[in-house]
């Protein structure tokens, strides 16, 4: 068995990267582009965590958890992102993703403002939300969509 060393510091072997232990049907994006990184760049946990800023365990966290439930704290998509040297959007969106939400770097067409104030707070305040909570507002936007992307009748 083979330890990565990170700078000064080894790390164990419960913090190496395991990507052959979980198929990868079986792991979210979040885990996916985390493992991705890992071995285009032979980077251990604690290197990605050195780079970022973040605690070994938060990456390890991110990387072994199937199903998230909630997104990370923006502070923490800022810091992975740092740590895997790919773009923040790209993290956000896979973690987002990993949560069953969607991500969206621009606002659909046709909307005037896209930084609005409600859209910023429904955004936002999606972390605080349980899951079954999280379940109630996408079936709620569901029914909007479908509601305003079905024909009109006599109009």
């Amino acid at each position: 068995m083979t330890a990565h060393v990170t700078g000064s510091r080894q790390d164990s072997p419960a913090e190496q990267p395991r990507t052959a232990a979980v198929p990868e049907q079986d792991i979210n994006p979040l885990q996916r582009l985390i493992r991705q990184r890992l071995a285009e760049r032979s980077w251990s946990y604690g290197e990605v965590a050195r780079r970022g800023g973040l605690p070994r365990s938060t990456v390890y966290t991110l990387a072994t958890t199937r199903n998230l439930a909630r997104p990370p704290r923006p502070a923490t998509i800022d810091a992975l992102a740092r740590g895997l040297d790919v773009p923040v959007a790209a993290v956000r969106s896979a973690a987002a993703e990993s949560t069953g939400l969607h991500y969206y770097d621009q606002a659909p067409a046709g909307r005037e403002d896209p930084a609005d104030r409600e859209r910023e707070l429904l955004i936002a305040s999606i972390d605080e939300l349980t899951p079954e909570d999280r379940r109630h507002v996408a079936a709620l936007v569901e029914s909007l969509r479908n509601r305003t992307a079905a024909p009109r009748e006599g109009h």
